[in-house]
């Protein structure tokens, strides 16, 4: 098998529904961010050392492949396997939780991201995330994208937060200076 078809060699690509289109173009750059965010996530999985949290990052990386399908496809029918409510709600489920182990004071806090390995990959793609959803974004002011999955992408970039946030091992505070 061949890796390289010679098609997309003059800038083009084609989605999941063979309808080609600029390699360059917003629905690319909205797809392949989540594509980045899937491989960054892959890297955080491995300074990660919570059996339980390094399974959720799986259950992640595998609904990524949804979310990149569905933005990689125009004629949204066509895709199998949509973002659906109970994915939404499966991410909230997962805030929550770990929410809950944290202290309440210190929740709202701003910190200085990255006390251990683990936590700081994870905060690398918390960044990724937010970028993909800025991406997707700017796709749906142009293009028919479906509420619910901006509105996964968006719990994801707070899950990802409440993950690496749970992993910190030694918290340094932000006080903002009163001017």
């Amino acid at each position: 098998m061949k890796i390289y078809t010679k098609s997309g060699d003059r800038g083009k690509t084609s989605l999941y529904d063979n309808i080609r289109i600029d390699k360059d173009s917003v629905r690319v750059e909205s797809y392949g961010t989540i594509d980045e965010l899937n491989s960054s996530l892959g890297f955080a999985r491995n300074f990660v050392l919570d059996n339980k949290i390094t399974d959720i990052i799986l259950r992640l990386q595998r609904e990524l492949f949804d979310v990149a399908g569905e933005l990689a496809t125009k004629e949204r029918e066509k895709f199998p396997e949509k973002i659906t409510e109970s994915h939404i709600k499966g991410l909230e489920n997962i805030i929550d939780d770990y929410l809950s182990n944290m202290n309440k004071n210190e929740q709202s806090k701003f910190i200085i991201p990255g006390s251990n390995k683990g936590s700081a990959a994870l905060h690398v793609s918390r960044t990724i995330c937010r970028r993909a959803e800025r991406r997707i974004i700017t796709l749906s002011r142009n293009e028919e994208i479906s509420p619910l999955l901006i509105k996964y992408v968006n719990r994801l970039s707070d899950v990802i937060y409440t993950l690496s946030r749970y992993l910190e091992t030694k918290l340094s505070y932000v006080d903002f200076k009163k001017v």
